[in-house]
């Protein structure tokens, strides 16, 4: 995640834009994220997903791979997940759609003027 910031960090620093799609499951981590990009350019997304429904959607066995031990220490298995106290969006796959969530996201970048309104 370090590394992923720093790079990040670099193109926002140089005028970019910059999306990471990453599981990022150490609150200390993401803070340290946050202070690198700067807090004004990050925003922390928490696509909240119960593991049980992760598992459910598993099509590549992945998880049920690290029930078994065959993969160590992989979040929300054999490594800790915490989740974000205050995330600046936070997104429920169960209960609303995808389109619905990617709404919220475009309106939430609207909003803080990272895009332009319609």
């Amino acid at each position: 995640m370090r590394r992923i910031a720093f790079v990040a960090s670099e193109i926002v620093r140089h005028g970019g834009a910059v999306l990471c799609a990453a599981v990022s499951p150490y609150s200390d981590t993401r803070s340290e994220c946050r202070l690198m990009v700067g807090s004004d350019n990050f925003i922390e997304v928490f696509v909240d997903t119960p593991l049980e429904v992760c598992e459910a959607r598993d099509e590549k066995g992945i998880y049920a791979q690290a029930r078994r031990g065959t993969i160590q220490n992989f979040t929300g298995i054999s490594d800790p997940y915490e989740p974000p106290v205050t995330p600046d969006i936070h997104l429920e796959t169960v209960s609303t759609s995808a389109e619905a969530n990617s709404e919220i996201v475009v309106r939430f970048l609207m909003d803080r003027g990272f895009l332009p309104r319609p």
